[in-house]
């Protein structure tokens, strides 16, 4: 059963990875999962890396980086000028890069569907486009790094817990 769990925890720990980068899946709470499931059921060895104190830790980083991730983008959007548009076509143009470019695209998409959105819908000019488009792209980086960066060092520790 322990190889069972630990098995478990590392499959949570690299969905946590893919979910900081896919919008369907919850990155860093699937990776802290997994370090909770380690610490609770997986194998002994687990206890001695584990500890309450960083599960605690890494509870409070997991709330930081997502709600950092809902509310950056759209104060950087904001403050460079955008609207709404320009944060929901961040996201069409990086689900739409993701599907024809992986990786690369995520990102490009990411910017391209800003500034489309902001130009089309949000009916600004060139300069205040690209502003703004930049301002989302910037913010869509930053949690997205924040999340990966936090589901990253979890996943290190639950790997960390199995080695004996």
């Amino acid at each position: 059963m322990e190889i069972f769990i630990d098995i478990v925890a590392v499959i949570l720990g690299i969905v946590g990875l893919l979910g900081c980068i896919l919008p369907v899946l919850p990155g860093p709470p699937c990776s802290l999962a997994g370090m909770f499931l380690l610490f609770l059921w997986g194998s002994p060895c687990a206890q001695d890396d584990i500890t309450w104190r960083l599960l605690i830790i890494m509870l409070i980083v997991t709330v930081i980086v997502t709600v950092l991730d809902y509310v950056v983008p759209g104060w950087l959007t904001r403050v460079t000028g955008g609207t709404k548009y320009a944060s929901r076509g961040a996201t069409a143009g990086m689900l739409v890069g993701i599907l024809f470019f992986p990786p690369w695209g995520m990102i490009v998409g990411a910017f391209i569907g800003a500034l489309v959105a902001e130009l089309y819908w949000g009916e600004k000019k060139m300069a205040q486009g690209l502003k703004a488009a930049l301002g989302s792209f910037l913010g869509f980086l930053l949690g997205t790094g924040a999340k990966l960066a936090a589901s990253g060092v979890m996943l290190y520790y639950i790997i960390i817990a199995l080695i004996p």
